[in-house]
């Protein structure tokens, strides 16, 4: 997206889809007796006002919508009756929801009654109606009737999505219709499927150019996208337009294709955004000379913008220090929000080069000229830990307080905060101490800080010696809460659960994907986890912190209370896996959850660049020790069954390895227990924090935090104690 980006460059993705839909939302197998469903979730359905959930208006408890989140089988008879009650309100949305059902388990001809006139009483739903009717005919063995109906919606509904899926049905025997789908609806994922098959069988046909823009500009998701592209560019690159070469470098920069983005995006109409891409992408590509002559026409043309801010600071990495010093400066003259940054960045290379005194007056020129800046953040915490070090643990608890009161949005925050109530309790004061973890609890609820708050103020959540063997309760919302952008078929879908129809729905609505707002971008985040999209559709909700205008930020603060922010960052894919393998070596599987979260996102068939892979990122080399010590047999690391085998024996081999102290457990597994091993051996650490803090590799320190802290927010969002406990604050 657009504005979603830090940096101007996301958290690298690799696009994959799993085989399950979001936690909140799919059956789950309840074998370990930690997942229940909570009866008394409400849901907002003022249709006037999509944003009833701010509010607390219009809520209702919809018996279908109860339902909805229920395995197919598990809801059959209740859907049935209300179907059968013609006094029910709630009958249109049964009768739907029994027949899809139906649909999929091959029952058409059971489905067909239940979508008899059904258009007339679901206005909402009217197309899909008939789509439904025309699957249900062709499943009953009744394709001329099938081909009848959807002829029907075509004719009646022809510009809604429902007709896309018509048309494809029809184009099947008649190809003309799906020429009409191509032209009618481009961002129809089946024209999306069209345009790719049209290709595949016959890359050199004369609109080969017109399906790639199809691909390039509707297709983001598709698996083959980056080899089309390829196809494009070099086949019809000469009649690709400066608005052709945007799209194309869209889709290579989203796709983490960033060489290619840059050179896609050199073509690209001159804009901020659009320069300063054509020179990120080749920097990353590694193409200094030529990284570095885009950032200077970025800020040739574009002196004053926000992207040329950043420009400057990226080509000040390329360049030699003195040159690097001349832009720094040049930031913090023009581009005051940028100018702490800049001048940390020109701190450092002051030192570099031996002029200390130059650099000390940098860095206090951050605390006093920009003390609300990130950068200022950053420095009051090093020099709080500094004091601490030294044993000054007033001074340190000073440093720590003034950040709290001059950054208190930053992401040191929680650490500062924290920090603050240690060595509170090291100078004797008790209560000042509490004060502090109770602060960091109500101001940063979400951070790993939070849960270490809640350990020193007694809270049963478990600690690092504890927390491995506990089975926390879980439930899971029973209702979907609607979403704050979209259709009114689009909210119906997706509270009904419908997700492939409402992803669907989703893709020819969203025509603002370069330049979302903050409303589409997290719509889109909880679309993607519909479908599996599990990694884009958290990187998408997680970025939305990083918005940076107030507007922007005001509306983000806003969507942080709807209930599908936390339930999307932290969903339940494969929760009945995760349970039974979890039970079977006595791990606590929140845990779990957590650590398959940080280090897949859900993604079954993702890579690491060592060769990494699964869902528990099991080394193939690993797999094989594992298989010698155990016998047992693991066909294939990418299904979700063999992995979480696999890693959950090498967890609970990790914990056995330390006593079951999760914290060395879980740094283990990041790093290895050779070096782990060497860390605790140093014995240079008061307590577990302190080892954390201590832990040299970046990299591992940050992943103990993001699994601890991810274990802490589910139990924060599903553990109705913990949950309640916050809730008082």
């Amino acid at each position: 997206m657009g504005k979603r980006w830090r940096n101007g460059l996301p958290w690298v993705a690799i696009a994959a889809v799993s085989t399950v839909s979001v936690g909140m939302v799919i059956a789950l197998a309840n074998g370990a007796g930690w997942l229940s469903r909570s009866p008394s979730t409400a849901v907002h359905q003022d249709k006037e006002s999509q944003a009833d959930w701010m509010t607390g208006e219009g809520s209702e408890i919809s018996p279908v919508l109860a339902l909805a989140l229920q395995h197919p089988e598990k809801r059959a008879v209740a859907l049935e009756e209300i179907a059968e009650s013609r006094r029910s309100g709630e009958q249109p949305r049964a009768r739907y929801l029994r027949a899809v059902d139906l649909i999929a388990q091959g029952n058409g001809g059971q489905a067909l009654p239940l979508l008899e006139n059904l258009e007339q009483d679901y206005p909402v739903l009217a197309p899909l109606v008939l789509v439904k009717r025309g699957q249900a005919l062709n499943a009953s063995g009744q394709p001329e009737a099938a081909q009848k109906a959807w002829q029907s919606v075509v004719a009646t509904h022809g510009e809604t999505v429902a007709a896309g899926e018509a048309l494809y049905q029809l184009g099947l025997k008649d190809p003309q219709y799906w020429d009409q789908l191509l032209e009618t609806l481009p961002a129809h994922p089946r024209s999306v499927e069209v345009a790719y098959n049209r290709l595949a069988n016959t890359p050199d046909r004369p609109d080969g150019k017109e399906m790639g823009l199809i691909l390039a500009r509707h297709g983001i998701t598709h698996p083959e996208l980056i080899s089309q592209l390829d196809y494009l560019v070099e086949r019809h690159g000469a009649q690709l337009t400066p608005a052709d070469w945007q799209a194309v470098g869209f889709a290579y920069w989203e796709r983490q294709s960033y060489g290619a983005a840059g050179k896609a995006y050199s073509q690209a109409p001159a804009t901020p955004q659009n320069r300063y891409r054509a020179a990120r992408g080749t920097q990353i590509g590694q193409n200094r000379p030529v990284a570095i002559a885009r950032y200077e026409q970025l800020i040739a043309e574009f002196p004053e913008a926000p992207e040329t801010a950043e420009g400057i600071l990226k080509l000040a990495n390329l360049v030699d220090n003195a040159t690097a010093l001349t832009l720094l400066d040049r930031v913090v003259a023009s581009f005051p929000d940028r100018a702490a940054e800049a001048l940390w960045v020109k701190s450092t290379i002051l030192r570099e080069l031996g002029s200390s005194d130059s650099a000390q007056k940098a860095t206090q020129s951050v605390l006093s000229q920009y003390s609300d800046s990130e950068a200022a953040a950053q420095l009051r915490l090093r020099y709080a830990h500094g004091a601490a070090e030294a044993g000054n643990w007033s001074g340190a608890v000073q440093w720590a307080q003034q950040l709290l009161k001059e950054n208190p949005d930053s992401e040191e925050a929680p650490e500062a905060g924290f920090w603050a109530g240690k060595w509170q309790i090291r100078a004797g004061q008790a209560a000042a101490a509490q004060a502090s973890f109770n602060q960091v609890l109500k101001a940063y609820p979400e951070s790993y800080y939070a849960w270490r708050s809640a350990v020193y103020l007694g809270w049963d959540v478990g600690d690092f010696e504890t927390v491995r063997s506990r089975q926390p309760e879980v439930r899971l919302p029973s209702q979907r809460t609607p979403l704050p952008a979209g259709s009114d078929t689009l909210q119906e879908l997706y509270r009904l659960g419908q997700d492939q129809d409402a992803w669907t729905q989703w893709q020819v609505e969203f025509t603002n994907r370069e330049d979302p707002t903050v409303e589409e971008q997290f719509t889109d985040g909880v679309m993607r986890l519909g479908v599996g999209d599990n990694l884009d559709g958290i990187y998408m909700i997680s970025s939305l912190a990083w918005r940076e205008t107030p507007e922007e930020q005001a509306v983000y603060k806003t969507l942080k209370d709807h209930p599908a922010y936390g339930q999307t960052l932290y969903p339940f894919p494969y929760a009945p896996i995760i349970a039974q393998w979890s039970a079977q070596r006595q791990l606590n599987p929140l845990l779990v959850m957590a650590l398959i979260r940080q280090e897949s996102r859900f993604e079954p068939k993702i890579r690491s660049v060592v060769g990494a892979t699964g869902l528990m990122q099991v080394m193939p080399d690993t797999a094989d020790w594992i298989q010698g010590q155990t016998g047992i047999a693991i066909n294939n690391l990418e299904d979700p069954e063999d992995n979480i085998n696999l890693g959950t024996w090498y967890l609970d081999y990790t914990h056995r390895e330390y006593d079951n102290h999760s914290l060395y457990a879980v740094a283990s597994y990041n790093a290895g227990p050779g070096n782990v091993a060497d860390w605790v051996d140093r014995r240079n650490y008061a307590d577990a924090d302190e080892f954390v803090h201590r832990i040299p590799f970046d990299e591992t320190r940050g992943y103990v935090r993001s699994v601890f802290g991810g274990y802490w927010n589910y139990l924060r969002l599903y553990n109705p104690e913990v949950a309640q406990r916050l809730s008082q604050l």
